[in-house]
């Protein structure tokens, strides 16, 4: 009878035992084609999250020009006109033309619903740009264009090149596969086992807000008469792995 009672518990401290391990552990059987021979392999699987902080090192300026005419055509031209004064401002400043891009463009009728049958109040058009420029000059940007006939600037973000972004990138997978690796060598410790290489690792994607890491200003305007300032916050990347490790018997 006391066998019967001792045997329970020490199975249940197997399992409570088992939960204490911050990773799975897994034991496969591998045998040659005849069956024979047969080697147990174990493997512990962890995932690791690596971030990596900097400063931005481009921004993005949306700029629109909107207008309101008795006529499409009418709306169109001085929209066109004023797109023309704001890229001529923009290249006088020194700002590349290949850095100023049409991001959209549409005219519409806009009507007055309020009585019985609605009244046709006129046409607007509106073209918005994106402007990509060092961090430092984005609110040079924005004066410039407002002041050139700009008639909305609907946001900037401050984020990182391609080149900067894949830089930090490789950091930051780095520091999850050394964060994978700790984790698998405590469980495998804790389980008097050794780590001895990886059975497979797969990537995952970006933990970063949007396709691409951004940070949005924190400051607007601070006076219509003066110069706009900005002041950019920085940009993180993420990365995440998830690693799978051989593993034997200490």
């Amino acid at each position: 009878m006391q066998r019967r009672t001792i045997a329970p518990i020490f199975l249940v401290g197997l399992v409570l035992l088992a939960g204490c391990l911050s990773a799975p552990l897994q034991t496969t059987a591998d045998g040659g084609a005849d069956g024979i021979n047969a080697t147990n392999a174990t493997t512990v699987s962890t995932t690791g999250t690596g971030e990596v902080t900097a400063d931005a090192d481009l921004a993005v300026v949306s700029i629109a020009v909107t207008t309101t005419a008795d006529s499409a055509d009418e709306a169109r031209g001085t929209v066109a006109d004023d797109v023309a004064a704001v890229r001529a401002a923009l290249t006088d400043a020194g700002i590349a033309e290949d850095a100023v891009q049409t991001t959209g463009f549409n005219i519409y009728p806009e009507y007055d619903y309020s009585g019985q049958e609605r009244e046709l109040l006129g046409y607007r058009a509106a073209h918005t740009l994106r402007v990509e420029v060092a961090p430092d000059r984005a609110g040079e940007v924005i004066d410039l264009a407002v002041g050139a006939g700009a008639s909305e600037i609907r946001g900037v973000a401050f984020t990182l090149t391609d080149e900067k972004r894949a830089e930090l990138r490789e950091e930051a997978l780095t520091r999850a596969v050394d964060s994978a690796k700790a984790d698998a060598d405590s469980v495998a410790s804790a389980a008097d086992l050794t780590v001895t290489g990886v059975h497979t690792a797969t990537v995952g994607g970006s933990a970063s807000p949007g396709p691409y890491p951004v940070a949005y200003a924190e400051d607007a305007a601070r006076a219509s008469s003066g110069s706009t300032e900005l002041s950019p916050g920085p940009v993180t990347v993420s990365a995440t792995v998830q690693m799978v490790y051989e593993a034997e018997s200490e």
